[in-house]
């Protein structure tokens, strides 16, 4: 079993629209209703892969309820989520049609008490007794402290169950130094974390910071990989267009069901790469093409040499 934790969870909402135009009014064509958040959406990926999967993290309100009324229609997937007093967030995806080009509107997410965060993480200490690995995914919800993901990872390690975390800022920072197996930040969160617009560079950085491995998302080139094991980037074989919300999360669970497979380096990134560019192609986040997924990953090119220090 996987867990997946979003301290964070969303509701995803699609909107799709023949043009997006600013200060317009605009009729909307089609609406999906998913149940998201980073670990959420891994969650779903990993389950569509065949890996058993438990999600936690905060639920309330009234979009708490559909979100977990959803996730129940999902085999395979397991809700863990510990109840709060405020009310989950919505995230508003508006697509383009005629662009194909993604508008994001993130709320911000409920105010988490410092007893809600007690309750969590004994729920969490639990919880890691019977799973192979975690995932730590997303932003902080107000009222969590800063150092939250820290002290998840070292409380993972100290159970010896392997963690990856994906959040950014100083969340990031403070998470790094408790020393977690995998860390996969975007470009972005990279070089706000290492101070260094070079991936290479940058991944070096986060490594001697306490990441025992880091894999950027670098957009429509793919991934690069920094590990004791190796160095390697792997790229899609071209770039598609469509919706990117979650395409990162796809890419965690690439990673980390070849973590628990204990697949090489090089097939992890292969299957990440893939499943990011797969999600692309479909219409909402935490879902991939499936039939565009097995002839992506055949096409993707992983290039680069083990035993890099």
């Amino acid at each position: 079993m996987i867990l997946t934790v979003t301290l964070n969870t969303a509701l995803d909402v699609t909107y799709r629209v023949p043009s997006l135009r600013p200060h317009a009014s605009h009729r909307v064509t089609g609406v999906t209703e998913r149940p998201g958040g980073k670990g959420v959406n891994v969650a779903r990926v990993l389950a569509a892969l065949g890996h058993p999967v438990t999600v936690t993290g905060f639920v309330g309100g009234a979009a708490g309820r559909e979100l977990r009324d959803r996730l129940a229609a999902q085999p395979g997937v397991v809700d863990a989520l510990v109840p709060v007093s405020g009310a989950t967030r919505r995230t508003v995806a508006v697509v383009d049609e005629r662009t194909g080009d993604t508008t994001q509107l993130n709320e911000p997410g409920p105010h988490v008490s410092p007893a809600e965060w007690a309750a969590f993480q004994s729920a969490y200490g639990d919880l890691l007794g019977s799973v192979s690995a975690v995932a730590l995914c997303g932003s902080l919800p107000p009222g969590l402290p800063v150092g939250a993901y820290a002290g998840l990872v070292r409380a993972a390690r100290a159970a010896g169950v392997p963690v990856l975390l994906d959040t950014g800022g100083e969340a990031l920072r403070r998470g790094v130094a408790a020393r977690p197996d995998v860390v996969k930040p975007n470009a972005d969160e990279l070089a706000e974390l290492t101070g260094s617009h070079d991936p290479l560079r940058g991944a070096q950085d986060a490594r001697r910071r306490g990441a025992r491995a880091v894999v950027a998302s670098l957009g429509a080139q793919g991934l690069l990989a920094h590990t004791a094991e190796g160095l390697w980037r792997a790229a899609p074989p071209e770039r598609v267009r469509g919706n990117p919300t979650g395409a990162g999360d796809s890419a965690v669970a690439g990673l980390l069901s070849g973590l628990v497979e204990r697949l090489p380096w090089p097939d992890r990134l292969a299957r990440a790469t893939a499943l990011s560019a797969a999600t692309v192609l479909s219409p909402a986040a935490g879902e991939f093409d499936a039939a565009a997924y097995p002839e992506l990953l055949a096409r993707v090119a992983v290039t680069g040499e083990a035993s890099a220090a």
